[in-house]
């Protein structure tokens, strides 16, 4: 930044990783082109500290989901997006540069956020479909968020408070955990084996740990379910039909991909006394408890009371595979589960679920 250019959000970044790394001078990326005036990048800049604690490791934080320069939203209490992503990354010796997979992606977390208006915080997790670093053979497919561990919770800037965000690259197993347990409780299980929730591409899955598998299944048992909100993509409600000589049922259909997911949340959340909502383009189906099964369809929400006989049938019928079948304690409706096609970023088919 030039000393002409006042811009105190920047700079209330930067003195919190000036009290952990001192005058170390960090790699910086900018953006050449604003994104406000065509430019590909959101993210007006990306620096990278060199940290060697408690293993070497590239500390990364992103200038742009905050408000850096003059405040401009209505929130006084909130800069920006209100937050700021943070990403650590394993470093071998020889690296002299953070790799470039690592800027791309956080840029991609900006497009996301830019053109949703969805912000992460702490306890978030986003599915990539795919390893995060394209073309690797990782088993890191996902992500989740959680404060950094060594920067404050929030912070106050003269445009409002901020939150620093940690981006951790997670397995597809430690994904389903976090949906039917819980994100933070599965990433401080795994803390010990992943200190400062560092990413490395290189490693296997924490449920491998016996200590961990464990406590995320303890966790699950006793607690059940954080995950109230699922969005799933192939999700639609055909109505039935009454007729006078023959009627026809309604049909729940769903993707294979997140077919065994729901199984799980509905075992975590309506036998915790939970309902769970299931959030589609067109349509929202809300599972509750209930002591009889039923449904009831308005207005582009389907409402299905679930006791626990059918929440027994549902589930164990909730396979990552094509198929038909009737809930039998919930009359005149079936659930049907279609092909998930997983497609890369030119939208060719990569990979065929079901």
């Amino acid at each position: 930044m030039s000393e002409e250019t006042n811009a105190p959000g920047w700079d209330a970044i930067e003195q919190q990783f000036t009290k952990i790394y001192g005058e170390q001078e960090p790699k910086h990326y900018g953006t050449i082109l604003p994104y406000m005036l065509g430019g590909q990048d959101p993210l007006q800049g990306i620096s990278a500290y060199q940290s060697e604690t408690p293993v070497p490791h590239w500390h990364v934080v992103t200038y742009g989901f905050s408000e850096l320069y003059e405040k401009e939203s209505e929130d006084a209490e909130t800069s920006g997006y209100g937050f700021e992503l943070t990403f650590r990354l394993a470093r071998s010796p020889e690296e002299e540069e953070p790799p470039a997979w690592a800027l791309n992606l956080l840029q991609n977390m900006g497009r996301y956020v830019f053109n949703t208006g969805n912000v992460f915080r702490s306890g978030d997790y986003l599915d990539a479909n795919g390893p995060i670093c394209l073309g690797s053979d990782t088993q890191l497919t996902a992500l989740a968020f959680v404060h950094d561990p060594e920067l404050p919770a929030i912070i106050e800037t003269p445009n409002g408070n901020l939150e620093f965000i940690q981006m951790v690259g997670i397995t597809k197993d430690e994904l389903e955990s976090m949906q039917t347990w819980n994100t933070l409780g599965v990433l401080s299980t795994g803390l010990p084996y992943i200190p400062q929730y560092i990413t490395d591409l290189e490693r296997e899955s924490l449920l491998r740990i016996p200590a961990v598998s464990e406590a995320v299944e303890k966790g699950m048992e006793e607690e059940g379910s954080n995950t109230g909100f699922l969005f799933v993509d192939q999700l639609a409600w055909t109505p039935g039909k009454k007729g006078l000589f023959s009627k026809t049922p309604s049909v729940l259909s769903l993707g294979a991909k997140q077919a065994g997911i729901v199984g799980k949340l509905l075992r975590g959340r309506i036998l915790k006394g939970k309902s769970l909502t299931l959030v589609g383009p067109d349509v929202r189906v809300v599972l509750e408890p209930g002591e009889q099964a039923a449904c009831v369809f308005e207005e582009g929400e389907a409402r299905i009371s679930l006791n626990e006989e059918a929440v027994t049938d549902f589930s164990r019928n909730l396979l990552p595979k094509e198929s038909t079948f009737k809930i039998t304690a919930l009359k005149g409706t079936e659930v049907q589960i279609v092909k998930t096609h997983i497609k890369d970023q030119d939208g060719n088919v990569v990979e065929t679920i079901g």
